[in-house]
């Protein structure tokens, strides 16, 4: 054993010893119950090698180093044990420590999303029921326009006694009309369960009394817009009029979230009409009067198949608020289209025919006018000759008050009108070249029915009444079509101003300016023959085209063609026989001849 302990002590030695690969076992006896145990006998083996047996005694004092250096080990992997579950210790808490500040953090922007989309839906109601109420900026511009009066200036002035006297300072700049008081009760909400149409040519004074009415009640519960033919523009305008962002100001178009602006104009609307019936639920709950949305100029809106899909999305939600009492439309326009596409599914729409003035009211009009504008008082009888040229047309009316010489001013429009109808509906007569046939037909069907109201004009017995004033010739729009021999045109020209149609489907000029064109052109001598020619030109040109023209050239010298016809068995059976005959000359080539 002395031999061996130098060669324990290395250090390759006592680990070997210390960690035997296979250590055996022995029974081992404690107090008690006799219970046979196993335990590792790698203390005995290092004693065995040592020297050493048994438990050591109270005397041997001495260290062991094969007892150390076990000792050591055994400290080293508890060293290790501890440090690998400190380190998974760490790192369960650095994982549940983050998972939790993730979560915290995903609830906390959780709850401010849903803060700020809260109240978001609520600025957007917020914002779009303040364009409602008094003072909206938008009635603050179309009051401009019409020169409503400002605050602090006389609005509304009955004819008192002061003007009969001649105190012209309290003259009334709005003109009333018989079709006013009925305007007013709509734009006010008094009248209830419809929507409106109004309908008349242009410059009848429609959207002035609109706005008369707005002004009236200070805009209370009133939006108006304007019409424009491309979707994107009547967007815009209707965001405008009900102060409506389309969620463009929206804080999640900063986390690249799909914006309204990736859809059409169409759908746009469509966000914008289900936020104003939740405005106009709120409204009726707490005022009880339904929101007034006024579409002005809608025959902007092309007549093509999105301005017909937009006009169908306007109508269908006017028949919806109409019926609840949500809100009330109101369209306004100028031409025929619009009620003919509205009236296919309209059953709570109700058109409104604005005319022109009568002659009282023109008259009244005129002198107001010009006492708005030169501060003078114009002689009845210089009203009246103004009046019989141009008739009740507002826009005609304070074009000529602001003048300086009205009567020379009612000619010049006369004139225009009538340039403006030849400029798109001149005939050319015969000598017209095959080329230009398609204008010409869009211009002497127009020509014609011209010609045909001039002679039913003639023909009336009632031209002018004393109190209504001018009455002109009209027909209904089947047999105006049926003296165009088209049914297309009569639209085009409707558009152009040269011939109105009513909610009635009369058909007449469209002013009284255009009325004195048609009887100055229809009555120049010669008007019927070279309208006459230039419709058989028409029809030649026409004919041509359809014609086919077949020439046999052995006949231009006398010759002759057989024809015969043969049964099944080769038989004759007839025979003609063809050959030029000289025509007969007419008698001015005879005479002219017997002259030479």
């Amino acid at each position: 054993m002395l031999m061996l302990r130098p060669f324990l002590r290395t250090q390759i030695a006592r680990s070997k010893i210390a960690f035997p690969r296979e250590p055996f076992t022995y029974p081992t006896q404690q107090a008690g119950p006799v219970l046979a145990r196993t335990r590792p006998c790698r203390p005995a083996l290092g004693r065995a090698l040592s020297g050493q047996s048994g438990p050591p005694t109270p005397g041997n004092d001495s260290p062991n180093p094969i007892d150390d250096a076990t000792e050591r080990a055994n400290e080293e992997q508890d060293e290790k044990r501890e440090a690998k579950k400190e380190a998974w210790r760490n790192t369960a808490w650095k994982m549940f420590e983050a998972a939790m500040t993730t979560g915290a953090s995903i609830f906390i922007l959780g709850c401010v999303g849903i803060g700020y989309t809260k109240y978001y839906k609520w600025n957007v109601l917020e914002k779009m029921e303040n364009a409602f109420r008094e003072g909206d900026p938008v009635l603050e511009l179309a009051a401009t326009g019409k020169e409503v009066p400002r605050a602090g200036e006389p609005t509304r002035l009955e004819v008192t006694k002061n003007q009969v006297d001649g105190d012209d300072k309290d003259y009334d700049r709005w003109i009333p009309r018989d079709e006013q008081e009925k305007i007013d009760k709509i734009v006010w909400g008094e009248t209830k369960g419809r929507y409106h149409l109004l309908l008349g040519e242009k410059g009848t004074g429609k959207t002035s009394m609109l706005i008369d009415a707005m002004d009236k009640i200070q805009g209370e519960g009133c939006s108006m817009m304007e019409a424009h033919a491309d979707l994107e523009v009547f967007r815009v305008r209707l965001g405008r009029c009900l102060d409506f962002e389309y969620h463009e100001d929206n804080i999640g178009s900063l986390f690249s979230i799909r914006g309204p602006r990736d859809a059409g104009a169409i759908l746009d609307i469509e966000r914008a009409f289900n936020k104003l019936e939740k405005v106009a639920l709120r409204r009726r709950a707490t005022i009880g009067k339904p929101l007034i949305l006024i579409i002005n100029s809608a025959h902007l809106i092309r007549d093509d198949g999105d301005g017909r899909d937009l006009l169908e999305l306007i109508q269908q939600r006017a028949e919806q608020w109409a019926a609840s009492n949500l809100a009330t439309v109101i369209i306004n326009s100028d031409k025929y289209w619009v009620f003919e596409r509205l009236k296919q599914y309209a059953t709570r729409m109700e058109v409104h025919q604005i005319r022109d003035l009568s002659k009282d009211r023109a008259l009244q009009a005129l002198r107001n006018y010009r006492m708005k504008y030169y501060g003078e008082k114009v002689q009845d009888s210089i009203l009246e000759e103004v009046y019989d040229k141009i008739g009740g047309r507002l826009t005609f009316l304070n074009r000529v008050a602001k003048s300086e010489d009205m009567v020379a001013k009612c000619n010049l429009i006369c004139e225009m009108e009538k340039i403006w109808f030849l400029n798109n509906c001149a005939i050319l007569g015969e000598e017209m070249d095959d080329d230009v046939m398609d204008q010409q037909k869009y211009a002497s069907t127009a020509m014609v029915l011209a010609n045909a109201l001039y002679k039913r004009y003639q023909e009336m017995d009632t031209k002018y009444d004393p109190k209504q004033g001018h009455i002109l010739p009209s027909f209904p729009l089947h047999r105006a079509r049926f003296i165009m021999t088209r049914s297309d045109f009569i639209r085009q020209h409707h558009d152009l101003s040269i011939f109105s149609i009513d909610s009635h489907a009369v058909v007449r000029a469209d002013s009284v300016p255009m009325q004195r064109a048609f009887n100055e052109i229809c009555s120049e001598p010669g008007f019927e023959d070279f309208l006459e020619a230039t419709l058989d030109r028409i029809g030649g040109i026409e004919s041509l085209g359809r014609t086919k023209e077949l020439t046999f050239k052995d006949l231009w010298e006398g010759g002759k063609y057989r024809i015969t016809t043969r049964n099944k068995k080769g038989e004759v059976e007839g025979e003609v026989e063809m050959e030029t005959v000289a025509g007969k000359k007419d008698d001015d080539d005879d005479n002219g001849k017997d002259d030479d």
